[in-house]
């Protein structure tokens, strides 16, 4: 058995390093590493109680809170599978990937943000298959929640703890299902093993220090809050600050109460930082690290949030679900030019290649698609061959959809979607391109541009935009930018100004919707 490549064996090792240090504060509950993991497997206890088995799927359907990160580790120590579910599913959403995995049990909070998820699983629709016999584990029903551990007594700890060192580094930790923008979700397989190493190495590179404090802001059903939050904290000493609803001024208010040092998340949770009213107000001093990417970065963002935010260091980093969701990271050390214009280089174990239509090897600066090999990539979609095998060849090599670049030091740019991608009088457009050179107008907060159907061209470009606060511009100030800074056939028609950008729980923009919308 490998030392410390499963996450009981982890947890454990992290009671042995950093014991009565604070692992969890969640308002008026603070759990140390010592108290976390005899939380966890009080879990365990309830779940083999209830019928859990090794190997057997469990979901959670819960948003950023303690008893997410207790449920989770206890379900690890019971060799479970975690399933995730994104807290944005209405009933059927979750009820298909339930039934697709043949989950045993389901943990949820009932009642957030008002909706019944506990009546949402036991609805069905004529043309639905009806779901296995699933164990219902509501978290914040005193009385559902007290049941479950009490069941738990029937189980000893010397039981609940040899099972969590049964665990394997080759067993799935989790199966986490991709945000579907591109059609039906599929599940995302992780063994304990491989990812752990990935975030180790990970850890190391961001520069994460015993007792920092960690913000998780990005939902724990994605790997961005789940592997580079609650593991990578776990595995380092940090202490996790979970965050369940993102409100920029509750944000601030927290970093300053807390002294938070360490902050992750999609471009768009900066941009809402930036803008805020009022910022000046909080002491943000405690801000150390910062990371982010789950979209293509605009480099005006960078730019502003090293100049206007007190983080010393803040670097750029890509990875998907498929990857465990890191592949690339800026160093610390990296200048400011690499940090804002690159997603960094490969991390330990991890090959890149960017490549043609054809699968031929592109010299540096040109574009293509990125392909990705190493023990990071997924050993298959589940229970999906023909979704795997589009997705990674025969060679290993992880086919991302991306657009990017690679330069001679092997840093990675990352320019679009292949998908995404529109013609216009049969030239090449990258929204992102466009997207970068308008960022930088001075009254744009948020960008994004997506190809419109047009008679004489076949597409043009469409750009909606969000002010920055208390800015003023038309969409003829907008084009005359534009027209300036780019060619002809990339410059849009038309500009649309909207408060917000639809997005998926993982900040990216859903440029369907705005496609639909049309």
């Amino acid at each position: 058995m490998d030392t410390e490549r499963t996450v009981p064996r982890m947890l454990m090792a992290g009671v042995e390093r950093f014991g009565d240090r604070p692992a969890v504060i969640d308002g008026e509950t603070e759990l140390t590493y010592r108290e976390l993991l005899a939380a966890a497997l009080e879990v365990t206890r309830g779940a083999i109680a209830l019928g859990v088995r090794p190997g057997d799927r469990v979901g959670i359907w819960a948003p950023n809170t303690h008893r997410w990160i207790v449920a989770s580790l206890g379900l690890h120590c019971a060799g479970a599978t975690v399933v995730p579910l994104n807290t944005r599913y209405r009933g059927r959403e979750a009820r298909e990937i339930l039934g697709r995995v043949r989950a045993k049990a389901v943990f949820l909070d009932n009642g957030f943000l008002g909706y019944d998820y506990a009546a949402a699983l036991r609805e069905r629709d004529e043309d639905e298959p009806a779901l296995g016999e699933l164990a219902v584990v509501d978290m914040l029903d005193g009385g559902s929640w007290g049941d479950f551990l009490a069941g738990g007594a029937a189980v000893s700890q010397e039981t609940a703890r040899e099972t969590a060192l049964a665990v394997d580094p080759a067993d799935l930790s989790e199966v986490i299902f991709t945000s579907g923008t591109t059609g039906r979700a599929k599940g995302v397989t992780i063994p304990h093993g491989t990812c752990l190493d990935l975030y180790a190495a990970y850890g190391r590179i961001w520069g994460l220090r015993p007792g920092d404090r960690y913000l998780v802001s990005l939902p724990f059903f994605h790997t961005g809050g789940n592997k580079a939050g609650i593991i990578t904290s776990l595995m380092n000493g940090l202490t996790i600050v979970p965050l369940a609803v993102f409100d920029p001024v509750e944000v601030m208010r927290i970093i300053e109460s807390a002294r938070i040092s360490v902050m992750n998340g999609p471009p768009t949770i900066y941009y809402s930082l930036l803008e805020s009213p009022g910022r000046e107000s909080f002491d943000l001093g405690s801000l150390r690290v910062a990371a982010t990417g789950a979209a293509v970065v605009p480099v005006a963002l960078v730019e502003r949030a090293r100049s206007e935010l007190p983080f010393e260091h803040f670097i750029t980093a890509y990875g998907m679900s498929e990857c465990f969701g890191t592949a690339t990271m800026c160093r610390a050390g990296d200048s400011a030019d690499v940090i804002a214009r690159t997603n960094g280089r490969a991390l330990p174990g991890v090959e890149l290649r960017v490549v043609d239509a054809e699968g031929r090897d592109l010299p540096p600066g040109e574009p293509g698609e990125v392909l990705i090999r190493g023990a990071n990539v997924t050993p298959g979609y589940w229970e999906d061959p023909a979704a795997t095998a589009e997705a990674i060849d025969a060679e290993g090599w992880l086919h991302s959809g991306d657009v990017g670049t690679l330069d001679a030091d092997g840093n990675l740019k990352i320019t679009d979607r292949i998908k995404d991608l529109f013609f216009v009088g049969g030239f090449n457009v990258s929204p992102a391109e466009v997207e970068q050179a308008l960022a930088r107008h001075p009254a744009v907060s948020e960008v994004a541009v997506v190809g419109v159907p047009d008679a004489r061209l076949g597409e043009v470009a469409r750009a909606y935009v969000v002010r920055r606060r208390d800015a003023e511009a038309t969409g003829e100030e907008i084009i005359s930018w534009a027209r300036e800074r780019l060619a002809n056939f990339k410059v849009p028609r038309t500009v649309e100004f909207v408060e917000e950008l639809p997005r998926n729980a993982s900040g990216k923009v859903l440029r369907r919707d705005l496609r639909a919308a049309l």
